[in-house]
C-alpha cells in the first residue's frame, strides 16, 4: 500500500466546506479522473473513474462519518483497494483547513510508476486545488449531510 496526505487551507466557514465534502455526486466536478459518482445510500457510494484511458468502476463505504471533523471510508469488493479519511479543522469564523490521507494499492506497472513518481500525490493535491476554488467561488455549499456513521 502507498499513502498519500495532502492538506490545504479553504477561505469558507468549516461547516460549509464539510457540507460540500459530503456532496460526493459533485466530486466529478473538482477531481480530476472522476467521471460519476452515485451515492446508494448514506454509507455506500459507486464510482467511476478513467485515469490514464483506463476506467474503473468500484464502490465505497463510509466507515467513519462525524460532522465537521471527519469522513473516512474503504472500497469494498472489486479490484481498487484503497481507503482513507478526510478530516476538517476550524481555523476561524471564514477559514478551515482539510487533510486528506488516502492509502491505495497501485495495480500494475503503470500505477506502480505513477506512484514511484509523484503522480498520485500531484494528482490529489491538484484535487484538493479544484476542491478549494469550488467552494471559494459559489461561497456556499451544494447541499449537505450532517448524519454520523460509526465504525462498525
Amino acid at each position: 500500500m502507498s499513502l498519500v496526505q495532502e492538506t490545504i487551507e479553504v477561505d469558507v466557514p468549516l461547516h460549509t466546506a464539510y457540507n460540500q465534502w459530503t456532496q460526493f455526486e459533485d466530486f466529478p466536478r473538482f477531481m480530476d479522473g472522476v467521471e460519476e459518482v452515485t451515492q446508494i445510500d448514506e454509507r455506500h457510494n459507486h464510482w467511476r473513474t478513467k485515469i490514464a484511458g483506463v476506467t474503473r468502476e468500484f464502490d465505497t463505504e463510509i466507515v467513519d462519518q462525524l460532522a465537521d471533523q471527519k469522513i473516512a471510508w474503504r472500497t469494498v469488493g472489486g479490484d481498487v483497494q484503497q481507503m482513507g479519511a478526510v478530516s476538517f479543522a476550524r481555523l476561524g469564523d471564514d477559514r478551515c483547513e482539510v487533510r486528506l490521507a488516502m492509502d491505495y494499492d497501485p495495480q500494475g506497472i503503470a500505477e506502480h510508476t505513477a506512484d514511484a513518481l509523484g503522480m498520485v500525490d500531484r494528482r490529489v493535491r491538484g484535487d484538493l486545488e479544484r476542491f478549494k476554488s469550488f467552494v471559494e467561488e459559489r461561497g456556499l455549499e451544494t447541499g449537505g449531510w450532517r448524519g454520523r456513521i460509526t465504525p462498525s
